[in-house]
């Protein structure tokens, strides 16, 4: 079964989508679950998880409703306030929704270089467990010093790292980020999605060679069984197709296992999110 780890809908409002500039024109739209049914039609996908993309629970409700309309939706990464004093009581409210896998914070647009270290921020992620939520961790390579320092504190929470952390492949930013997604990947309960990553290369002329060493760090720091395929659908399409998104990731971990490749492409977003 494959399944794509990482995918988006939205009904589109130029305010709260603010962050498609103008260089992302092209998914100034609405993308809707019949959208993706489609796509998945046409390139052999089973299943996603849908994460969210706007910060609030009306989201979380959006994409649980989306779930419940549509079986190839199989999990749900929702948004809650985890600084919130009464984040206990919300997880408590959502805790019977079988879809609802976890959550995520767009930590990468807070200003703070160390909001996740923040005590009001790791005291959300501490509820978390109770609940058997994972948590997806979206942050920029300047992030990942307080990212480490962060997964360490939680040594039982599963976390995924997002588009493996989104190294700055247009402009060959490397060693600093490797360092750390390196000293990161010994941390035993924190996978790493292949995802998002032609949209860190330049949209226009990346090509696979570009992106094949920061893949190849993933893959030589997480291993197989903690590697997730994602296409970062529909804002992948501001760099190229679904296509070919899929297959930079089958074209790269051809040389591995039938075993490997079956785990990259489905299994392990199966175990880990508990589809």
């Amino acid at each position: 079964m494959i399944i794509d780890s990482h995918q988006h809908f939205w009904n589109y409002e130029p305010v709260k989508h603010e962050w498609i500039d103008d260089s992302m024109a092209v998914i100034r739209r609405d993308f809707t679950p019949q959208n993706l049914q489609k796509v998945y039609a046409e390139n052999g996908i089973d299943g996603c998880v849908a994460v969210q993309a706007d910060q609030t629970l009306e989201e979380t409700d959006f994409l649980l409703d989306a779930a419940a309309k549509h079986d190839f939706i199989k999990g749900v990464v929702g948004w809650a306030d985890l600084r919130a004093n009464t984040i206990e009581s919300t997880l408590e409210k959502y805790s019977d929704q079988d879809k609802l896998k976890g959550f995520r914070h767009v930590v990468q647009g807070e200003p703070d270089h160390n909001f996740l270290l923040r005590k009001n921020f790791l005291h959300g992620i501490a509820a978390l467990s109770k609940h058997n939520f994972v948590y997806d961790i979206l942050v920029f390579p300047h992030q990942l010093g307080a990212t480490l320092e962060f997964v360490k504190k939680f040594p039982n929470q599963k976390f995924v790292i997002d588009h493996i952390a989104k190294p700055y492949i247009k402009d060959s930013y490397y060693e600093g980020w490797a360092v750390l997604m390196q000293e990161i990947a010994k941390q035993e309960n924190v996978f790493c999605k292949l995802s998002g990553m032609i949209t860190e290369a330049d949209f226009k002329t990346w090509t696979p060679g570009q992106i094949e060493p920061y893949m190849d760090l993933v893959l030589n720091a997480f291993g197989p069984q903690r590697i997730l395929y994602g296409s970062d659908w529909p804002v992948c399409l501001v760099a190229g197709n679904y296509e070919a998104v899929k297959k930079l990731t089958t074209n790269f971990i051809a040389k591995l296992s039938i075993a490997e490749q079956a785990a990259i492409m489905g299994e392990n977003a199966i175990k880990f999110y508990n589809l």
